[in-house]
């Protein structure tokens, strides 16, 4: 998108109003044409969330979409045409026709955790391209047989791993892998301290068999990064943790909740660099936390959420080279009209991304690839602290039949 339509659309978007010009008075703010149509299967709270970005980018727009529960599809069909009043949505019977409606260009997939694997197996059969949601599955058997279904696609197949693209992860990104401030990697620690998870329909995030896990369903995102900086295939994984405050007590449809509410868990890779991620989902906030560990310097960064008064900035980083370098401190942020659209924008950027991939323009979106082994080590975390015991990674893939 031009450096015009960026000013009007995107950098003032809700704080002026110019739709009382005519088209021919408008420059700066002329909407630019959406070039690609986008269905959404699955309109509950990311889905949405995935509708607002897409409206806000503008190179896309949000043809219809398809959800299962009609309480969420009928609240939502009125709030996304109270939001953009004159757009007419398409509401699907079916996922087969939400799939391969020849008007449309695009699915984004935001259906609950367990179902991915069988939406994605009528998905594929449209060839259009996909952004399918975080965890790209629940289990390894699952998540390896989407990537199966995706080798060889003919469209854009990217997973839904956008913290890559929250403002101070982007710039952890380019100060260490990219810039080599730190020099090489050795060590990697991120932790995150927040409330319990929100509510869903039929509560399927408060159960293991539904969700994958905590360290699945959330964590799968910080383990991600993890493969990433640290640029290597995970060796083994020990983990620990329980439940000790939320859901203790939770029961929905006379099941018992059973996913955990804080971890502590250790990642070994292949080439020798240690991770450490701290979970606790009891917290009165929303933090998180890297910092990286070099051969010639060390990086921090966080984002910290906590309903407070007290004014302080949200986000900070700060390299600190020793002598090889200059050190910086700074606090990376986006506009924040887009810092606010959802997860401090990350969600804009990985939409702004899947756009460029459909163009032909390459990006460092999260492949299929890199979804199965934020899976890996997300489940071997589970089996861990139910086993106590270190899970060896190539064992539990030979366990699934899978060798790599």
């Amino acid at each position: 998108m031009g450096t015009r339509q960026e000013i009007g659309k995107q950098l003032f978007a809700g704080q002026l109003n110019m739709d009382y010009l005519e088209h021919q008075d408008q420059y700066l703010f002329t909407a630019p044409e959406a070039k690609v149509r986008l269905n959404v299967v699955g309109i509950g709270m990311m889905g949405m969330e995935h509708c607002k970005v897409t409206m806000l980018e503008g190179r896309a727009t949000i043809h219809g979409f398809y959800d299962a529960d009609p309480h969420s599809r009928d609240h939502h069909l009125k709030a996304l045409s109270s939001a953009h009043p004159g757009q007419k949505f398409v509401v699907y019977d079916t996922l087969q026709s939400a799939c391969n409606d020849p008007d449309v260009d695009g699915l984004i997939i935001c259906t609950p955790n367990w179902t991915h694997v069988d939406v994605v197996r009528e998905a594929v059969k449209s060839r259009k391209h996909i952004l399918l949601e975080k965890p790209m599955a629940t289990t390894i058997a699952d998540a390896y047989e989407i990537t199966k279904l995706a080798e060889g696609y003919e469209g854009v197949f990217q997973i839904g791993l956008q913290y890559r693209f929250k403002a101070i992860y982007a710039e952890a990104i380019h100060e260490a892998l990219e810039r080599k401030a730190i020099g090489d990697i050795k060590t990697i620690s991120i932790q995150e301290h927040r409330v319990p998870f929100l509510d869903k329909v039929k509560q399927w995030n408060k159960f293991t068999k539904y969700s994958g896990g905590t360290l699945v369903e959330k964590c799968c995102h910080y383990f991600d990064l993890f493969n990433l900086f640290a640029q290597s295939k995970p060796d083994h994984v020990y983990a620990t943790g329980g439940t000790a405050v939320n859901f203790q007590d939770f029961e929905y449809a006379g099941e018992r909740s059973d996913i955990l509410d804080h971890a502590c868990v250790t990642v070994v890779y292949q080439n020798g660099i240690r991770a450490s991620f701290n979970l606790c989902m009891f917290a009165p906030m929303f933090y998180e936390e890297i910092v990286l560990c070099g051969n010639e310097g060390r990086l921090k960064a966080y984002e910290n959420t906590d309903y407070l008064p007290v004014h302080r900035k949200e986000t900070h980083l700060e390299v600190l080279s020793g002598l090889h370098r200059p050190s910086r401190i700074s606090t990376p942020c986006y506009p924040a009209n887009i810092q606010h659209s959802g997860h401090h924008g990350a969600t804009y950027y990985e939409h702004k991304y899947f756009i460029d991939n459909i163009e032909g323009n390459k990006t460092n979106t999260a492949s299929v690839e890199e979804g199965f082994w934020s899976i890996v080590v997300g489940v071997a975390a589970e089996e861990s602290v139910k086993t106590g015991n270190v899970v060896q990674i190539e064992e539990l893939l030979a366990e699934s039949g899978i060798r790599v």
